[in-house]
């Protein structure tokens, strides 16, 4: 079962289905993980819920990607295939899903474990080299349910605790130290002249970002599309955000956000409590738009 998203991974308003109430804690983990993904809960999503009420512990998604494809969404298990005859789900790369045991919710009943789904991100490398100068103990979820990594693309772009944002910018600096920096643009920190830039199939030619996940031979590579913002025809920016110094900044210390999932294959598959992720559906040459909708008809 499949559902189009047009213009963004948050999901349309108009009406799909009959209108009905039911309960964000009624509904299937896929479907809580589903709307947690959106930043949504019940309440947000009264055309949707009835679907989600009913499907199976298995979701697809694709997000949109700015002026490259819309976004789509299926439930269920594969196969799904991507023109010209890419069986993209078969070459997914697995990673554990980690429930947070304290809500990370604004609002909440004291006790409540977070309904948003973590990866245990435990290091990030800029061209290979590894991110250092901050306490990697704030990539790891605490007692009290601080720190950690999660995914929402209700952010459109990716956040992170400040010593964690400064020592990830200083490196890219570093690594991009060939072309000229410029007065950088909001909400970005760091900003560069792409007049003589070029492109590649992936993006801008910048140093690819590796979020390294349970060992160093499973990481979550990031290309210049989905690394950098084009803010003009000559500024570039690093679509990265300082969200701020820990502990008074939100409880979770890294947010992926919307720009940095968007043309890549996401698999929840809550029955095995793992992730799976493409990264850059460019690098195969396809996009979400490029979904084979018959195949599974």
């Amino acid at each position: 079962m499949g559902l189009i998203l047009p213009s963004s991974f948050l999901f349309p308003t108009y009406s799909l289905f009959a209108v009905k109430h039911v309960s964000y804690h009624n509904l299937q983990p896929v479907s809580r993980a589903l709307l947690a993904l959106a930043g949504l809960k019940s309440g947000f999503l009264p055309n949707l819920l009835p679907l989600l009420a009913s499907t199976e512990n298995s979701l697809f998604a694709c997000p949109h990607q700015e002026d490259i494809s819309y976004g789509v969404v299926f439930f269920g298990d594969g196969p799904y295939n991507l023109l010209p005859g890419i069986e993209i789900s078969k070459s997914l790369i697995y990673t554990p899903l980690i429930l947070n045991p304290v809500t990370t919710s604004g609002a909440y009943v004291e006790g409540e474990p977070s309904a948003e789904y973590f990866i245990n991100v435990t290091s990030i490398k800029i061209n290979g080299k590894v991110v250092s100068g901050f306490n990697t103990s704030l990539l790891t979820i605490d007692e009290n349910g601080y720190g950690g990594t999660k995914i929402s693309s209700v952010n459109p772009y990716t956040v992170m605790e400040t010593s964690i944002y400064n020592a990830f910018v200083d490196l890219f600096v570093k690594e991009l130290a060939g072309v000229p920096r410029v007065t950088p643009v909001e909400p970005f920190g760091v900003c560069f002249n792409s007049t003589n830039l070029g492109s590649t199939r992936v993006g801008p030619p910048v140093p690819a970002i590796d979020l390294v996940l349970q060992s160093e031979s499973v990481y979550w590579r990031i290309f210049g599309a989905n690394s950098m913002v084009q803010v003009s025809n000559d500024v570039l920016c690093l679509g990265f955000v300082d969200n701020g110094q820990s502990p008074s900044s939100p409880r979770t210390n890294i947010v992926i956000g919307a720009h940095q999932i968007g043309g890549n294959l996401l698999q929840f598959d809550l029955s095995s409590s793992r992730l799976g992720f493409s990264s850059s559906l460019l690098f195969r040459q396809t996009t979400c738009a490029n979904f084979n909708f018959t195949s599974i008809a």
